[in-house]
């Protein structure tokens, strides 16, 4: 009778010891029993409210997340760091590899956590080091297992305020508020949603606007006026957004037409405006009652809250909100046009069609609980991170800067930037080089990477394979160093970059196969790195293709030094997905003066990627047609070509308006040198080449003709100063001449003959220089009362000929070079030399024909004097003798004759 209970008790044990390890762990209730908070969102749009059961588990409720890999997994840390987070281990084995919608869970921990452990509890990718979203249970490093509000991530760039409303409910509230979280929901359309929170007791509610848009979108939300006849029209709308810096804004604006914000020449404002523009300021905040809360952009999506009054102090502009009956809303989504020189404001375009999914209006009423939001918001281009493509030309200068937007949290401080932009997506092409110019400090060397977390310098990940790079490979931008990485066909389509000696400080390279590099034979940056320029040349023709390094609506190119007297070809893609390409003449700064041309284009394509345009051409080099303005944009490859670019919201196809101004432009134009495949920024005048100007100016305006003057006017003082002037003067009008040429040879690297001001120095130059060997072969001067050797005569002629050929030749040198600074500097820089160069050219003219009227006036007198001489004497015949003047043969005979007729008068008293 007693083996019954005995294997009844045998039983009860072995079924109980395999469960005793987990008994262990949950043998006393915790002090968090009862916590709830709400996920922080950091990635995967993670939603939901924690809450832990006991000792042993807890559950989330409302839980959404886009899938993540394989190894996503709930983790237990000591801390929401890099580090902590990490270091952190597994507290359950449930996979989270699919996508979960509003879901319910109940999790169980494993046998070995513990919540006395555990100070934060998050949703961790153990492949990217990741983090999706976390709840804060207690400080790391207290041993107090008091819960503690979970902070909110920081995840906008810049840390928005948050609200005092809703710092005020989170005191009062058991649940542990997050920014992201709201207690309704409801779905504008598919892709856009609206959620909001009701707080009675301060006469406000918050509201979060969520949309997978691009971040050169806009998102609004309103009320329209009772009684209205329209529903857009009186309309109190919130427009919400991100800056170009990427911070978020939300502003307060009222509808008053059917257009963008604008100014009539009555001075009234009309249109969809900030409500700050009606009154011109709002300096006590008595207009804009609208209060940014929070905004991030994560996985393609947008999301903004704010809080607004339901009745606000303002009644001209703002619409009161009774929020227990239903009142009629309106939403909009568009393109929004950031603040320019003519309007510091954002202006949201057109919203377009269709509607229900860019605009429409429906009834609401705030207190109603409403929830028809399932799951998580899934963007089709999830990547919200700048994008760089390398060519092959143009090096990748790498440096380090603080973490604003990084695309992988949790992350280190201090991230690498790429030709300025944060930790961008690098994409690469197979067969062509990829130079990256290291300037992110000594410690930080870059390599590229298998490993998508990189800093593996001690080994962490042996399975690690390097591509390029290594500890070596550091510097700075005093200090450079250059890594070359050639991408072949074995190259995995996906690489990351990263500092060998810290984790997580790169993103990814995507490993393509060719593109626009492989297409075209040159490309340059243009003005601040912001769009690429590529080209290749033939005989007559020209194929030419540009992309924008940032998200745009249009992207234009032009040809010349400014807006103004410019041709431009702009790129966009219309509201059916078709990309265009036109080209126009520009004459001044209004969209009036936007002039279409109709040039010959061919091979013309558009297209649009992840919010970055390119658009290809080809066009001759010289347009085949007459009497038309676009028949003056000819392309010399010989002369460098300036070209400045242009970004904005949107652009149409006629009828051009303000709202089609650029939003960012270039500061200066490019001078593109076509034939050698590179390009130099305008800037002002070169030192060295101010200094080839000078020199070539004191030569060819001074010295050389001063040299001609003094022969040519000098010739009757006595002596032979005049020759040893004329000497002096030429030989060092060469020197200066030729040391200004190296000047400008070594500035330069060569001469370029193609370049008119090059052939007219190249001829002055050589005339110049045969001048001295002229002078050398020189045939032996006649004696007294010898004619000229035919030799000597020839010999005169070719000298003066080849001397007044090299002035003319000079000035023509001085005036083209005068011309191509022009052309390359702008005729701002040098329209004040130009002018320099003109008064003196008159002022030598005036002086030479001074000097000319002086000397024929001294002839006369000469010859005058001549014939009433009594006392003659021979004039001495010496190389001052002008052999081309036409009294030569005249003078010769007079001063023979006067001395067979010399007599001697003495005086009468001898």
């Amino acid at each position: 009778m007693a083996s019954p209970p005995s294997l009844f008790l045998l039983l009860f044990f072995f079924f109980l010891l395999p469960i005793g390890p987990a008994v262990a762990g949950c043998r006393v209730n915790t002090s968090l029993a009862g916590f709830e908070a709400d996920l922080a969102m950091v990635q995967h749009q993670v939603r939901g409210v924690v809450r832990i059961v006991d000792g042993c588990s807890f559950s989330i409720r409302g839980f959404d997340m886009l899938a993540g890999s394989d190894q996503v997994r709930w983790f237990g840390a000591a801390g929401d760091d890099l580090h902590n987070l990490t270091m952190g281990s597994r507290i359950s084995d449930l996979p989270l590899n699919r996508t979960y919608r509003n879901e319910s869970l109940t999790i169980r921990l494993s046998d070995n956590a513990s919540w006395d452990r555990i100070a934060v509890l998050a949703i961790w990718d153990e492949a990217t080091a990741s983090d999706f979203g976390h709840v804060l249970l207690r400080n790391a490093g207290d041993n107090e297992t008091a819960p503690a509000v979970a902070p909110s991530p920081d995840l906008s760039p810049a840390p928005s305020p948050a609200s005092d409303s809703l710092v005020e409910h989170k005191s009062k509230s058991q649940i542990h508020r997050q920014p992201t979280m709201f207690t309704n929901c409801f779905a504008l359309s598919s892709q856009f949603r609206l959620r909001w929170t009701l707080y009675p007791e301060s006469d406000s509610v918050d509201i979060g606007l969520e949309a997978t848009v691009g971040s050169e979108y806009y998102m609004a939300f309103g009320w329209t006026t009772p009684g209205s006849s329209s529903y857009m029209l009186n309309a109190d709308v919130t427009v919400t957004g991100f800056t170009e810096e990427g911070n978020p804004f939300a502003e307060d604006y009222f509808i008053t037409g059917y257009s963008e914000c604008l100014l009539n020449k009555d001075g009234k404002v009309e249109g969809v405006c900030p409500d700050t523009i009606y009154e011109g300021s709002d300096p006590v905040g008595l207009v804009n009652n609208t209060k940014l809360v929070y905004g991030h952009r994560r996985d393609g999506v947008a999301f903004v809250r704010y809080e607004r009054p339901l009745v606000s102090i303002d009644e001209k502009y703002d619409v009161p909100v009774n929020m227990t009956q239903n009142m009629t809303v309106i939403w909009a989504l568009g393109l929004l046009k950031p603040p320019d020189s003519i309007r510091p404001y954002y202006l949201p375009q057109n919203h377009g069609k269709p509607r229900e999914t860019a605009y429409n209006y429906l009834s609401l009423n705030l207190s109603k609980e409403v929830d028809n939001c399932f799951g998580p918001l899934d963007a089709e281009d999830k990547e919200d991170q700048d994008i760089i493509i390398a060519d092959a030309k143009t090096p990748l200068v790498v440096t380090s800067g603080p973490a604003l937007r990084y695309p992988n949290p949790p992350n280190p401080t201090k991230v690498l930037y790429i030709n300025k932009k944060e930790a961008p997506l690098l994409r690469a092409e197979r067969g062509v080089p990829v130079t990256f110019s290291i300037q992110a400090g000594h410690d930080v060397a870059l390599y590229l990477t298998s490993d998508p977390i990189g800093g593996n310098a001690t080994l962490r990940n042996m399975t690690e394979v390097m591509y390029a790079g290594g500890p070596e490979f550091e510097g700075v931008p005093a200090s450079p160093t250059e890594l070359t990485w050639l991408p072949d066909r074995n190259t995995p389509d996906q690489l990351y970059y990263h500092s060998l000696f810290e984790q997580k400080m790169g993103w990814k390279v995507q490993v393509v196969d060719g593109g626009l590099s492989d297409m075209y034979n040159n490309s340059v940056l243009l003005d601040d790195q912001q769009v690429s320029f590529f080209w290749t040349l033939s005989e007559d023709s020209i194929s030419i293709a540009a992309r924008g390094e940032k998200k745009s609506g249009y992207l234009a190119i032009g040809f010349g030094s400014g807006m103004i007297d410019s041709y431009a070809y702009v790129g966009w893609i219309d509201n059916n997905g078709k990309g265009h390409v036109n080209t126009y003449w520009i004459d001044n700064k209004d969209a009036m003066s936007v002039h279409p041309v109709s040039e010959n284009l061919t091979f013309v394509r558009c297209r649009h990627e992840n919010g970055i345009i390119t658009f290809e051409f080809t066009r001759p080099l010289s347009p085949s047609c007459s009497g038309k303005i676009e028949c003056k944009n000819i392309i010399d490859p010989t002369t460098p070509l300036k070209v400045i670019w242009a970004m904005g919201a949107q652009w149409l196809a006629d009828n051009l308006s303000e709202r089609n101004m650029h939003s960012v432009a270039s500061n200066r134009p490019v001078s593109v040198l076509l034939l050698r495949g590179s390009a130099e920024a305008d800037e002002d005048l070169r030192p060295v080449l101010a200094v080839h100007g000078f020199m070539m100016f004191v030569a060819w305006g001074i010295l050389l003709p001063g040299g001609i003057l003094a022969v040519r006017y000098l010739k009757h003082i006595k002596g032979d100063g005049w020759f040893q002037l004329h000497v002096y003067l030429q030989y060092s009008g060469i020197a200066i001449m030729l040391l200004g040429v190296l000047f400008a040879a070594a500035e330069l690297r060569g001469f370029y003959l193609s370049l008119v001001h090059v052939k007219f120095g190249v001829t002055a130059i050589l005339l110049a220089c045969a001048q001295p060997l002229n002078a050398y072969l020189r045939p032996k001067r006649p004696a007294e009362e010898e004619i000229a050797s035919s030799k000597r005569i020839i010999w005169e002629y070719f000298h003066v000929i080849v001397g007044r050929s090299a002035i003319l030749a000079g000035v023509a040198a001085l005036v083209t070079g005068m011309k191509h600074l022009r052309h390359r500097y702008g005729s701002e820089n040098v329209q004040g030399l130009t002018w320099a160069l003109i008064l003196w050219v008159l002022a030598c003219a005036l002086l030479v024909m001074y000097l000319e009227y002086m000397e024929i006036k001294r002839r006369r007198i000469h010859r005058s004097s001549l014939k009433g001489n009594w006392v003659l004497g021979n004039i001495e015949e010496d190389d001052s003798v002008d052999l081309l003047h036409s009294e030569r043969a005249g003078t010769k005979s007079e001063s023979q004759t006067s001395g067979i007729m010399e007599v001697q008068l003495e005086p009468l008293s001898r």
